[in-house]
């Protein structure tokens, strides 16, 4: 049985698709973004209950104001049904 996407997020301001390489432990993970930057993200304590991020998952990141290029944070966590969809249409180039 195949989900249906009834509605996706899209970034807004300056966030960015990652896909989560590694689990560094307690909150934080480190994500490959399609900005072509690696960052350590860090999963907010509202989100921390709610998301369980594995290794491959397609999330959207939000870059930190000081050092944005090194850290940020997880705002989103994509199912795999969103992440066909997002592939299909060339949003998502990861």
């Amino acid at each position: 049985m195949e989900e249906e996407v009834l509605r996706v997020r899209m970034p807004v301001e300056n966030e960015v698709f990652g896909v989560v390489e590694t689990k560094l432990g307690g909150n934080k993970v480190q994500v490959r973004c399609q900005d072509g930057n690696t960052r350590i993200c860090r999963i907010p304590g509202k989100m921390k209950s709610k998301m369980w991020i594995k290794v491959g998952d397609v999330v959207l990141i939000k870059p930190w104001p000081i050092k944005g290029e090194e850290r940020g944070d997880v705002v989103w966590q994509y199912s795999k049904a969103q992440v066909e969809y997002l592939r299909e249409k060339g949003i998502l180039k990861l």
